[in-house]
């Protein structure tokens, strides 16, 4: 393919390789496939916590208690909370439910985030090994060919593999200097 034509290709699909299409498509296909398997009270808790947290839910409420505190507050109609002490009631058992619903959904949504989490440790992790063992090999070829590329005295230092929890282990002393 000529230059001009690689570009337009790209063009044409978005600028997104194969392999990252097929990728988002997996990602997609999974996450799908998650939300089929979550037990009835998890779609049911999304469900409720997805409407409580729109603006119709805001609407719905300005109507109910606009209505409730209208209605107890006009003169000569018959008041069936003068004092508001049933709407109070109301809306606190309504809070303790709806804190409940958003933290089982927090809860759901930090579970996914700590499996993907581990999932891109895991690829940073392969990746970093991978491209070690590609340095060793050029370096390797590059020696063979007696090529110099100024970086032979950081070799040493390069084709090491990262151990993650000697890593995890800086990370928790240098916190604990702060």
């Amino acid at each position: 393919m000529a230059p001009n034509q690689i570009a337009d290709h790209r063009a044409d699909d978005g600028g997104l390789s194969s392999a990252l299409r097929k990728n988002i498509e997996a990602l997609r296909s999974r996450r799908e496939q998650e939300r089929r398997d979550a037990a009835a009270e998890d779609k049911l808790a999304d469900a409720i916590t997805a409407f409580t947290g729109s603006m119709p839910f805001v609407y719905l409420h300005l109507a109910v208690y606009g209505i409730w505190i209208t209605w107890n507050l006009v003169p000569g109609i018959p008041h069936f909370d003068p004092t508001f002490v049933i709407l109070a009631m109301e809306a606190s058992v309504e809070a303790i439910f709806l804190s409940t619903f958003v933290l089982i959904s927090q809860n759901r949504a930090k579970a996914a985030t700590d499996k993907r989490d581990d999932l891109d440790l895991h690829i940073s992790l392969l990746t970093e090994h991978e491209l070690t063992r590609l340095i060793e090999m050029v370096s390797s070829i590059a020696e063979k060919l007696e090529v110099r590329t100024g970086a032979e005295h950081e070799l040493a230092e390069i084709t090491k593999d990262v151990a993650p929890e000697a890593v995890l282990s800086e990370i928790e002393q240098q916190n604990h200097k702060k």
